[in-house]
C-alpha cells in the first residue's frame, strides 16, 4: 500500500536537516522542553492510562523519563509504527519539517489502537515572523529579489483541518506563543543553527549571503521589533493538535433538529426576530 509521503513534492532537504540536527546542542532545545511541559500539562486533562505510548521525536532524550515503557522513534518520511500497536501517540516538534504533514498524521492515525490519542507538537506559522519580515526586506532592497530563507509553517486553523483530513475523531487545536530576546541578528541566528533549526529548503540558496543583506536586516529588525531593553524580539508559536483514533464509546454530536430545548429557554431570555 502507498503512503501519502510516496509521491509528496519534497519542500525540505532531509538529508540537510539531518546534518543540522546531529549539530545541535541541547542547550539550545528550550523549546523541545517547552514542547515536553506543553505535552504533560494536555495529558494531565485526560482521565485515561496509556501502556503503549511511542514519541516521535529528533531529540529523544529530551523525552526520556516520561514513560518507562514508551517507543522513541525518528521522524522518517514512513514512520517505524506498527498498525493498531500503540494508545498514544506524541509527535513531537517535527511537523512542520515533514514533505507530507498530511500523510505523517494518516500513519499515526493507523498505528493508534481505537480511542488511541494523537497529540502532536510543532511550530506554527507566527514562528519568527520578525525575522522573516526582516530578512525578506532586507534582500528586497539590496539584492533586488527574494529566496527562500525560512520554512512556510502552517496557520492554527490549517493544521487543524489537517486533523479531520487524517480521519482522527474530536480534533482540537490550540497554540502556545513565547517570545525569546536576542542581543543582535547574529545572536538569534547562532541559536537557531544550535537548535538545528536552520534553513533546509529544497529551494534554499546554495551560495553565501552577501554581508550587506543581513547589516540591512538588521537594522531593520532593530529598528522594528526591539524591547523595551533594545533587545531583538523573536516569536516562536507552539501550536498542539490532539485527536482521537474513532471508537463506538466516543460522544457523538447530535443529529440537526433532535434539540429537547429551544435556545432562548436555556438561556433564560425571550426569543425575537431579526430586523429585515
Amino acid at each position: 500500500m502507498k503512503l501519502p509521503s510516496d509521491t509528496a513534492p519534497s519542500l525540505f532537504d532531509r538529508a540537510t536537516l539531518a546534518l543540522r540536527r546531529s549539530r545541535a546542542q541541547d542547550e539550545a532545545l528550550f523549546l523541545h522542553r517547552a514542547a515536553v511541559d506543553e505535552v504533560q500539562d494536555r495529558l494531565s486533562m485526560v482521565n485515561k492510562t496509556f501502556k503503549a505510548p511511542v514519541v516521535v521525536t529528533p531529540f529523544p532524550h529530551i523525552w526520556e523519563g516520561l514513560w518507562t515503557e514508551a517507543r522513541f522513534i525518528p521522524d522518517d518520511e514512513v514512520l517505524d509504527l506498527t498498525p493498531s500497536a500503540h494508545d498514544l501517540i506524541i509527535h513531537a516538534m517535527a511537523l512542520h519539517w515533514a514533505n507530507d504533514p498530511v500523510g505523517q498524521l494518516i500513519q499515526c492515525h493507523r498505528a493508534l489502537k481505537p480511542d488511541g490519542l494523537l497529540l502532536v507538537v510543532c511550530l506554527g506559522g507566527e514562528t519568527l515572523q520578525e525575522l522573516r519580515s526582516a530578512l525578506g526586506q532586507a534582500e528586497i532592497e539590496i539584492t533586488g529579489g527574494l529566496s527562500p530563507r525560512i520554512a512556510p509553517m502552517a496557520e492554527l486553523r490549517d493544521l487543524g483541518a489537517l486533523l479531520q483530513r487524517a480521519g482522527l475523531a474530536l480534533p482540537v487545536a490550540d497554540k502556545a506563543t513565547l517570545s525569546a530576546e536576542y542581543r543582535d541578528l547574529s545572536h538569534l541566528m547562532h541559536d537557531l543553527r544550535a537548535m538545528g533549526e536552520t534553513n533546509a529548503l529544497q529551494d534554499r540558496l546554495k551560495q553565501p549571503t552577501r554581508r550587506a543583506v543581513f547589516e540591512k536586516a538588521q537594522e531593520i529588525y532593530a529598528a522594528h521589533f526591539t524591547t523595551s531593553q533594545g533587545r531583538l524580539r523573536g516569536t516562536y508559536e507552539l501550536i498542539c493538535l490532539t485527536g482521537w483514533s474513532p471508537d463506538d464509546s466516543q460522544p457523538k454530536p447530535l443529529r440537526p433538529g433532535s434539540a429537547q430545548m429551544r435556545l432562548a429557554d436555556a438561556l433564560g431570555t425571550d426569543e425575537g426576530k431579526l430586523p429585515d
